[in-house]
């Protein structure tokens, strides 16, 4: 289908400029549309799944000329670990929405309208195949995100918004910087300049500028995800941001800069990826996070807060399989970026429904909550142990992959992680025991459990989760030829040295890769 990912690309903004035309006085009509484009908007990311050719390299291809007089262009195109990230987006946008069906009292419309955008952003984050396309999408994130955490916050809002944008501006000016850099080097060697990244991948650097360039991208990319020391807006932004806006930051938000990592810092700067002190400093940093973030989750009153900690822990493990670069830490990485989004989306959602109820957040203030909510105690139940990487769902097959893939690299490595899995086990039964077992209080009894639109929003991520635990062939094969030509970028020969068949000796690509 031509003009396909345009089609999935620009659904929420069509969405969002119907939006702007129903008055604000009618707002039932409004959460009524911004559902149904955001349901359209998941729906239309389907036909991706059904054409996309494993044995392909970037398909959906379209480019048209944008900015000729700087070499920019329009230019969009996915592979086995972009689209994941997309149908994902989709999917989490439209659940985020539904979410939100009570949640939100006030500004209504405003509010919708800020969801549709940051979809529109966020699509647009994971199709960009021209660098100057995908910094402008990686800017506009910002833009609704700071809104739906300044308006419709908790108590400290503006303040942890305010520090939510200056983080991320400070890593974008960075980011920009290292693109400058890569762009003025590659029109000084060829003579044209451009902005399209399989043109760039062409460049000849030398290991000083590689190795400069490199950096200035980190940074760029390890305050989104967010690496150690660039953490500290997490916990404040997931915790006075609403309930939808912290799924949307942890499930989606955080995968922008481990994909900022896999698809353009490895490729692109393969000899600083690979360097001995590069890769001690990012791994040093993973293992801190891994540990830190679980104790510190351990430490925490907060229900919401405890939840926004474990993402630290959890995205350590991805940067560290990133940083690994061989094929099983690659593939358990993206597979892991997936497995956080779908377990830690639920579990915000969790603190969500039940913040709804009583307005606090705090542990102490639950406990007993399975006499009054089974059904509420059991899908919590099912998010936790997929969060802690329990058989047969999805967090176990990222975890394990991952202690395969970094156990090939360095012992101490896995035994961080393994380190980490045993204190991320600790924090979750410790939160569950605390919230849903033990005395029922009497503030606690009038609780209801969830009802049909609350069972709805869990479902299909629970089903998911299942789906990837009992059966996850299907990921692992669109994600072959992805990460072999990461692998093989920063590890020439890694196939052949280890005696692995080579994905990317199969057979030619197919027209749409091709054509790239």
């Amino acid at each position: 289908m031509e003009h396909l990912l345009s089609i999935v690309l620009w659904t929420p903004l069509a969405g969002l400029l119907v939006l702007l035309l129903i008055p604000a006085s009618k707002e039932r009509a409004i959460k009524l549309w911004a559902n149904i484009a955001a349901f359209i908007g998941f729906l239309v990311t389907l036909p991706l799944v059904f054409l996309y050719d494993p044995a392909g390299d970037f398909q959906f291809v379209e480019k048209v000329q944008w900015i000729p007089s700087i070499g920019a262009s329009y230019h969009l195109g996915i592979d086995g670990f972009s689209l994941l990230l997309v149908v994902m987006t989709a999917l989490l946008g439209f659940l985020a929405i539904l979410s939100s069906w009570s949640a939100i009292q006030h500004r209504i419309k405003e509010y919708y309208a800020m969801f549709l955008l940051q979809q529109f952003a966020m699509l647009g984050v994971f199709m960009a195949l021209d660098l100057f396309l995908f910094f402008v999408f990686w800017d506009l994130v910002l833009v609704p995100m700071y809104f739906i955490i300044a308006i419709w916050g908790a108590e400290r809002r503006v303040y942890s918004a305010i520090k939510f944008v200056i983080y991320t501006l400070f890593g974008s000016v960075l980011m920009l910087l290292g693109i400058l850099a890569l762009y003025f080097e590659h029109a000084r060697q060829t003579g044209f300049y451009t902005f399209d990244l399989q043109e760039l991948l062409k460049t000849d650097l030398s290991p000083a500028m590689e190795w400069w360039i490199f950096w200035a991208l980190f940074v760029g990319f390890a305050v989104k995800v967010p690496m150690i020391p660039f953490h500290t807006w997490l916990p404040d932004a997931h915790t006075e941001a609403p309930t939808a806006g912290s799924v949307i930051l942890a499930s989606v938000l955080l995968k922008m800069g481990t994909y900022g990592l896999l698809r353009f810092s490895l490729p692109l700067l393969p000899e600083a990826a690979r360097h001995p002190l590069v890769v001690q400093i990012v791994a040093g940093l993973s293992i801190v996070a891994i540990v830190y973030g679980a104790l510190v989750c351990l430490m925490q009153k907060d229900w919401k807060r405890l939840v926004a900690y474990s993402s630290i822990s959890h995205m350590g493990f991805c940067t560290l399989a990133i940083i690994a670069a061989t094929p099983s830490a690659v593939a358990g990485s993206i597979l892991q970026q997936i497995n956080h989004g779908i377990s830690t989306g639920m579990l915000f959602l969790i603190v969500g429904v039940v913040y709804e109820r009583r307005h606090t957040r705090l542990i102490a203030e639950y406990g007993g909550l399975w006499r009054v909510m089974p059904v509420f105690s059991v899908v919590f139940l099912i998010a936790a142990l997929s969060s802690m990487g329990m058989p047969p769902l999805n967090g176990f097959i990222g975890e394990i992959t991952i202690l395969k893939g970094v156990y090939e690299v360095n012992l101490w490595w896995a035994l961080s992680c393994v380190i980490g899995i045993a204190l991320g086990a600790s924090y979750l039964l410790w939160l569950y025991q605390r919230t849903m077992l033990g005395e029922l209080a009497e503030r606690n009894l009038k609780l209801r459990d969830l009802n049909w639109r609350e069972v709805a929003v869990f479902a299909p991520l629970i089903a998911w989760a299942l789906w990837i635990g009992l059966y996850p062939k299907p990921y692992f094969d669109i994600l072959e030829r992805p990460v072999a030509q990461i692998v093989e970028r920063v590890r020439p020969g890694y196939y052949a040295q280890h005696h692995l068949p080579n994905p990317l000796a199969s057979a030619a690509s197919p027209p749409a890769a091709a054509a790239q």
